[in-house]
């Protein structure tokens, strides 16, 4: 009995740093941007979009333009 004296009283204050933890991260701003937060754990910080290789046209060199 002497024990429930000492954990119902720890287990309040713990419930109470709990609620004032969630409402700390509300004013915040941690549930502003859900779906962005989601995408972003995909992808890594140093990924560059990957691009296709730019083929120049090849210069024909029996053309009459350059033969003058």
């Amino acid at each position: 009995m002497n024990v429930l004296a000492f954990l119902i009283p720890v287990t309040l204050a713990m419930g109470a740093l709990g609620l004032a933890a969630f409402f700390w991260s509300l004013r915040s701003g941690q549930y502003e941007d859900l779906t962005g937060d989601a995408e972003r754990i995909l992808f890594d910080a140093d990924d560059t979009p990957l691009t296709p290789p730019r083929i120049s046209p090849r210069r024909d060199t029996t053309s009459k333009e350059t033969m003058k």
